[in-house]
């Protein structure tokens, strides 16, 4: 079993970026499939980024391409996103997700294939 705890989470004005991390406690955190995903209010659970536990296979939604960039350091416990060029609409509760797999380049990446969730941690993009 793991326990996530994100944080990094804040006000930024549309255009800034923010880091959010993500640590994990409990055993055998590098052999943990990772994913962000978001919520925001009134909306549908979605995928933001996923990563392998090997780190090698990333995933990444739609809206967030080529702006936000998901890694982990297997020796800290910890995954990471990297949120660039924000806009309002990523304002949103971003979670945190994990689920033990045995290899290490099996990529998740829908929320339903996830055990472990973080409470969240809030961002708001000001216009």
């Amino acid at each position: 079993q793991v326990q996530l705890v994100e944080s990094g989470g804040g006000l930024v004005q549309a255009g800034g970026s923010l880091r959010l991390s993500c640590a994990a406690s409990g055993r055998s955190f590098n052999t943990y499939a990772m994913g962000w995903f978001r919520q925001a209010p009134g909306k549908e659970r979605e995928t933001a980024a996923t990563i392998t536990w090997s780190g090698d296979i990333t995933y990444y939604g739609e809206s967030v391409k080529g702006r936000f960039t998901i890694s982990r350091d297997n020796a800290k416990n910890t995954v990471y996103l990297q949120m660039n060029s924000l806009k309002p609409e990523d304002t949103a509760v971003y979670h945190c997700a994990a689920r033990h797999e045995t290899s290490r380049n099996i990529l998740l990446t829908r929320k339903d294939d996830y055990d472990y969730w973080g409470p969240g941690t809030q961002v708001t993009v000001s216009s």
